[in-house]
């Protein structure tokens, strides 16, 4: 009576394996059968995690070369036409066209290494997966939007899963969620319109799955953690209708969310059964399991499929002994949502100490977990008392660690001047006071901070981290690098100059390493898209500085060049969303410590005579809760942990910040609130369609509208970024606006980063011309 399963699993494999394949494919290295291999390889040994450790279904369809949402384009057949696939193409060259756009020369395998200008396709828009840092491939849809299915790779990783052998749950996104998750590239069309053409394509591909011997199919409608319009919960009863009649039994996944006023919809549905996240949404629980028909399945995601903290398997089972006396003992035990969240696991991490360890668990941790709690409700607690009593050890120790209190950031937090997140005089008399120090041109130039990452960079880096790089050695290293970076930017034309980021890591990672209050682990990678992969800090204590991260390194930059270097700091949100942060205090309270740790920082680059602070913050919009109810509250801790830390400065120093692959319009007047002097933003996969929000909300500060996209190998010509840019100034004041690509450099090449960098230059230089 009692199963378990999971919703998703990581893809990258324990060595990220995945990475390293496709990014030799992207080279040409690997060819395509090499490639299908490795996934095949990686696939087989993760369903056998599963298996072994009880799992009543392994998951099939979770796996993608790039996103599973790109993955449903293909299977649904409704690549966009803009591509110009012919079909002389094989399905991966569409497939990575679509992830990562078209160059000039495609290599055979479709790599799409050319660097010319101009040429080629743009990608797919990128943006946030709702609150989370996995970015998704967002389909596009007009009047002409066709679906046609495509099934065989998904129906061969069926006879995989088959063959280990194992009983497969296939996992996808469902319709409505696939429609309300596109963009409609047709003025005034609305996607939804297309759901009865779509619906025959999903019927079709569950009586398909149904012949195959598939005995559940879980379809994701993330959406329903949402404040849905009237017609889209419609919609879902409209969807559910036709496809809960075809036979094929449907477990609806909903995740990341309270259900709230859309709790009732989902019991409602015509499905077999409903997985609802009880991580996020405790307090629903018990209403769902009373409210859920009892023909229907329960699963209740207990484990945490976001974070990588220990279950406290005593309080998950006492929540799910009470949902299992309500549903007669039936009941499916799940993580929260798809552990592709969470590292592949953290076991044996050789960076972490004995008592860390203890704290956490990764997905193949998670995937015991359920072992325990399933053995735990058959009424078999005996064969699982050690592990249980080990988690019980665990909680306690952690509960009262020295290592998580610090009574010195307690006191600074509580003794905190009011106006502490204001800046002295308002943005008139600063853009004044600027000015006059900076002496930039009309539209000027700059990047967002990083520059490629080369070979040589990562191995010296590697070689310090092992011992075998003496540090000064490692210095001298760092300095040359930094120093190609600037003369490049000089003989390009750039106003305003960075100086690489030669020395970091990882844009969190490298912060965390400093702080107070982190840990690191050796391998706990997470896929954020396609092969790019984060490694996120562990936050478990209290936050502090206890000397100056960048400042030494930034100095040296400013020394090389009389142009203004920019200062490169990550904002206090940023590294909030993108480590994974305690759950023993509330969010707020540790933004605000990681924000004074960033506001000393500020205040010694000043100190050290850097005119240019930039503290990014592309994660704002992603931690913004996806109820609106919640926004309010969120935004006011949030906001006023930037100001905090960009607030220590003198009127002529600007402060830049920096967002990126989300959508910001519906808060732009709290993103105005953070009053930073400059915002750099991405726009150029929307083709500035973001920037419009900004015109007409009039927004009040100074702008830089990404002129290209930094994660497709395709450089754009001059006269394509000055179409960007014309457009920008129609509905920006032209005196706010500043040129800049979408995002850092940092994973591309020199020789397109010169490229694109040249083009974007010609094109700020044509445009102060043309409104001179």
């Amino acid at each position: 009576m009692i199963k378990t399963h999971i919703l998703g699993f990581p893809r990258m494999g324990e060595q990220r394996e995945l990475k390293t394949a496709l990014e030799r494919h992207w080279r040409g290295e690997l060819d395509t059968d090499a490639l299908e291999a490795q996934a095949a390889t990686l696939r087989a040994r993760h369903w056998t995690l599963q298996r072994n450790a009880g799992l009543d279904h392994v998951t099939v369809g979770d796996f993608a070369l790039y996103d599973h949402v790109a993955n449903l384009i293909q299977l649904l057949g409704c690549e966009p036409a803009r591509f110009g696939f012919t079909g002389r193409e094989t399905p991966l060259q569409r497939y990575f066209a679509m992830a990562r756009g078209t160059a000039a020369h495609v290599h055979a395998d479709g790599c799409g290494c050319g660097t010319a200008p101009g040429e080629g396709v743009p990608a797919l828009e990128m943006t946030k997966w709702f609150d989370t840092n996995y970015h998704y491939l967002v389909p596009e849809f007009d009047g002409a939007t066709q679906f046609s299915l495509n099934a065989e790779r998904l129906l061969a990783e069926v006879d995989e899963a088959i063959a280990l052998p194992a009983s497969p749950k296939v996992a996808l996104l469902g319709p409505v969620s696939f429609l309300y998750l596109g963009k409609s590239k047709q003025e005034g069309f609305d996607r939804l319109v297309l759901l009865k053409r779509l619906l025959p394509a999903y019927e079709q591909l569950l009586t398909r799955l149904a012949a195959r011997g598939v005995t559940w199919v879980q379809l994701d409608e993330p959406i329903l953690g949402l404040d849905l319009p009237p017609a889209w919960a419609d919609a879902l009863r409209l969807a559910y209708a036709r496809l809960g009649v075809v036979g094929q039994p449907l477990l609806l996944a909903t995740y990341f969310s309270p259900l709230a006023g859309n709790l009732d919809l989902a019991c409602e549905l015509a499905v077999a059964g409903l997985h609802v996240d009880a991580v996020r949404a405790p307090g629903e629980l018990l209403a769902v399991a009373m409210k859920l028909p009892q023909d229907r399945e329960l699963s209740v995601g207990i484990v945490d499929g976001r974070n990588i903290w220990r279950s406290d398997l005593d309080q998950a089972l006492g929540q799910l002994r009470k949902v299992q006396a309500l549903r007669g003992g039936r009941l499916w035990v799940a993580p929260s949502c798809s552990l592709l969240h969470v590292p592949f696991s953290l076991r044996d991490d050789k960076a972490l100490d004995t008592e860390l360890q203890g704290w956490l668990a990764g997905a193949v941790e998670k995937l015991d977990e359920l072992r325990v709690l399933k053995r735990a409700l058959w009424g078999d607690e005996a064969s699982v008392a050690r592990e249980l009593a080990e988690a019980r050890v665990a909680h306690a120790a952690r509960a009262v660690s020295p290592r998580v209190r610090n009574g010195t950031v307690a006191a600074r937090v509580k003794a905190l001047p009011a106006d502490a997140d204001r800046r002295r005089s308002p943005f008139a008399a600063r853009r004044a006071a600027q000015r006059q120090r900076l002496r930039l041109p009309a539209f000027p130039t700059t990047t967002i901070g990083s520059f490629p990452q080369t070979p040589a960079i990562r191995a010296a880096r590697a070689a310090f981290k092992r011992g075998q790089l003496p540090e000064g050695d490692y210095r001298q290293a760092m300095q040359r690098e930094i120093e190609l970076a600037v003369r490049k930017q000089e003989a390009l034309g750039l106003d305003v100059l960075v100086h690489g980021e030669a020395e970091r890591n990882d844009m969190v990672e490298y912060f965390g390493e400093q702080l107070s209050g982190f840990a690191f682990t050796a391998n706990g990678w997470v896929q954020s898209y396609g092969s790019r992969c984060v490694k996120p800090p562990v936050l478990f204590g209290d936050v502090s500085r206890p000397q100056a991260m960048t400042v030494d390194w930034t100095v040296f930059a400013q020394r090389l060049t009389s142009k203004p270097m920019k200062g490169m700091l990550t904002g206090p949100i940023t590294i909030l969303q993108w480590s994974f942060v305690r759950d023993d205090q509330p969010r707020a309270d540790t933004a605000l410590q990681i924000a004074l740790a960033i506001r000393d920082e500020v205040a010694d680059l000043e100190a050290a005579g850097i005119a240019v602070i930039q503290i990014d913050e592309p994660a704002i919009r992603e931690g913004l809760p996806l109820r609106r109810a919640d926004w309010g509250a969120y935004l006011a801790w949030a906001t006023r942990a930037f100001r905090v830390a960009a607030s220590p400065v003198r009127d002529d120093t600007q402060i830049h910040t920096h967002m990126c692959y989300s959508e910001f319009n519906d808060i732009l007047p709290e993103i105005a609130a953070m009053d930073a002097d400059v915002i750099t933003i991405e726009t150029s996969r929307s083709d500035m369609e973001l920037l419009r929000g900004f015109g007409d909300f009039r927004y009040p500060n100074e702008i830089g509208p990404g002129v290209y996209d930094i994660h497709s190998p395709r450089v754009p010509d001059a006269a394509e970024m000055l179409r960007l840019l014309q457009k920008a100034a129609a509905v920006i004041p032209p005196e706010l606006l500043w040129v800049n690509p979408d995002c850092g450099l940092k994973t591309r090449g020199w020789p397109e980063t010169e490229a694109a960098l040249q083009q974007m230059v010609q094109a700020a230089q044509t445009l102060r011309r043309q409104l001179a």
